[in-house]
């Protein structure tokens, strides 16, 4: 037994340390656009770049209008935001319009086919869908139809509720020109307001540092590559030419295969730290973090079941193995258990000083162990047995859904 305890501590010890310390070298190089340096108008080589900004929204009533009311009061003085109302049934589309009307004089409401551009003085322009295409997420199509209808030089994906300050979208643009870089993700910061949210959103951060390493993503030899729905900023031109959204229609994590497409494409790609720039309520309470991540899991692992096995088994050794080993090995092989702690705590208070997440929620890590792998193998369960994904009240086939992964 003792044997196996400094075989399993010394791998766990070396996984956990190993990820604390590339961490510690490689996030000092991710920038932080709220810093006052980047405090300034866009380094631009030809004019103000335009700048679309594009946001689709399906039932989203209870954010909509703030979300809204973010963006058309930025401090940048040369963009457009385009709201797609994706065949909602509550009252997103009626609250988009008369955000419009306060807005423009004279608003027009676009369908998806018109593709005429608006006098530049339209600050917010509206599209209606009715239907969903075959072949598309309908998440995917409403940004694709937006993309369609833009006139900016750069293009702007975030959700319909993440609430903006007004210099943010000044700060990353004064970024991404300065670089230069031809993509640039903004990270969110998350408003969390139960227990539950705390921890559920710890144990996904902590996570999300073993599969990505942000600090790796402008490295062009790396395969490491970052998205987030909240804050996608890409070149129009760029956009064009990995093949815009058409070439993710069918993706349910579309905001990081964009990054992924973009990244093999060979553009330059970054990442930066923005501070409270941009904050999202993501989920409410522990369980609404399960039913966010439970439509996601399994495309993540591709759709394969022995690869959402496999990763269940992983997360359990790799999360509980620290806990159990402290207290089940005995003497001197306490010590990579003791370390591998160490390493996860460490992250822990790390996150602390990005997050509002206190580092002490790393007390309650072996609860939202239980509760991620409870989501991975609900996430397969429910998709194998409905053969397909349920997403904000449209069914999309397993089939097309595995067909249509980049």
């Amino acid at each position: 037994m003792s044997y196996f305890h400094w075989i399993a501590g010394t791998i766990l010890a070396l996984a956990w340390f190993s990820r604390i310390v590339d961490a510690a070298l490689g996030m000092p190089s991710v920038a932080d656009v709220s810093r006052p340096e980047w405090d300034r108008n866009p380094v631009l080589p030809a004019g103000n770049p335009r700048v679309s900004i594009i946001v689709p929204a399906r039932n989203e009533e209870e954010t909509i209008e703030q979300a809204l009311n973010t963006l058309l009061a930025l401090d940048y003085d040369n963009y457009e935001v385009i709201a797609v109302n994706d065949r909602s049934t509550d009252s997103t589309g009626e609250i988009m319009e008369r955000i419009a009307e306060s807005q423009n004089p004279h608003p027009v409401a676009q369908t998806a086919t018109r593709v005429g551009h608006p006098p530049s003085s339209r600050i917010l322009r509206v599209v209606h869908h009715q239907e969903l295409p075959a072949g598309w997420l309908g998440k995917t199509h409403a940004m694709w139809t937006a993309a369609n209808l833009a006139t900016g030089d750069w293009l702007l994906f975030t959700d319909a509720d993440v609430l903006f300050k007004p210099d943010s979208l000044r700060r990353a643009l004064a970024y991404a020109e300065s670089v230069p870089a031809d993509h640039v993700v903004l990270f969110p910061r998350m408003i969390m307001k139960r227990p539950g949210e705390y921890m559920m959103i710890a144990f996904f951060q902590t996570m999300f540092m073993f599969g990505h390493r942000p600090w790796k993503v402008a490295d062009p030899s790396t395969d490491d590559h970052m998205g987030v729905g909240a804050f996608n900023l890409v070149r129009r031109n760029v956009y064009d030419a990995v093949g815009t959204y058409q070439a993710l229609r069918m993706e349910v994590l579309d905001d990081m295969k964009l990054g992924k497409v973009v990244k093999k494409a060979g553009f330059a790609q970054r990442n930066v730290f923005g501070g409270d720039l941009i904050s999202i309520r993501w989920a409410k309470g522990a369980m609404g973090v399960v039913n966010n991540l439970t439509k996601n899991f399994f495309a993540v692992l591709s759709f394969q079941w022995w690869r959402t096995v496999i990763s269940a088994f992983g997360l359990a050794f790799l999360n509980f193995g620290p806990f159990l080993g402290v207290f089940l090995a005995h003497g001197w092989a306490r010590v990579p258990y003791a370390v591998a702690l160490g390493s996860m705590f460490a992250i822990y208070i790390g996150m602390s000083w990005r997050s509002a997440v206190p580092a002490y929620y790393f007390l309650l890590h072996p609860v939202s162990t239980i509760l991620f792998i409870y989501t991975l193998i609900r996430s397969m369960a429910l998709t194998l047995w409905n053969d397909g994904i349920e997403w904000r009240g449209t069914k999309y086939p397993l089939e097309e859904l595995r067909k249509g992964m980049v």
